[in-house]
């Protein structure tokens, strides 16, 4: 879970008590606005809020282990008055694909990481 600071808690999915808390790290300093957290093979996945990056997290040290840059990933031409941030990351492990949106966005992007 996040609450928008470096700090993601791991909860008991049963009680809801806090397990551990992680404080994540790029190059030694903490980053803040962390946002809509994914669990992707062993790692964790978190979108910086107002930016349109993905942090790429491991989940024993806290360190930014990867970015993913999601600039231009929405065309100019399809964003509008209401479209905002890009902030939706959802993994489908069966087919192994990765799913991105924005709020207001017009579509739900297939990426494919290299």
């Amino acid at each position: 879970m996040s609450n928008g600071t470096n700090t993601i808690s791991v909860h008991d999915p049963e009680g809801y008590r806090t397990l551990r808390t992680i404080g994540v790290t790029m190059d030694g300093n903490p980053v803040a606005n962390l946002n809509e957290l994914e669990w992707i093979k062993g790692e964790i996945w978190a979108n910086v809020w107002q930016s349109e990056k993905i942090l790429r997290i491991d989940p024993s040290t806290g360190r930014v282990t990867g970015v993913v840059d999601m600039s231009g990933l929405l065309p100019a031409s399809q964003r509008t008055a209401t479209t905002d941030v890009l902030n939706g990351i959802a993994w489908d492990p069966t087919n192994d694909h990765l799913y991105v949106t924005g709020k207001n966005w017009p579509s739900v992007f297939r990426i494919e990481i290299r």
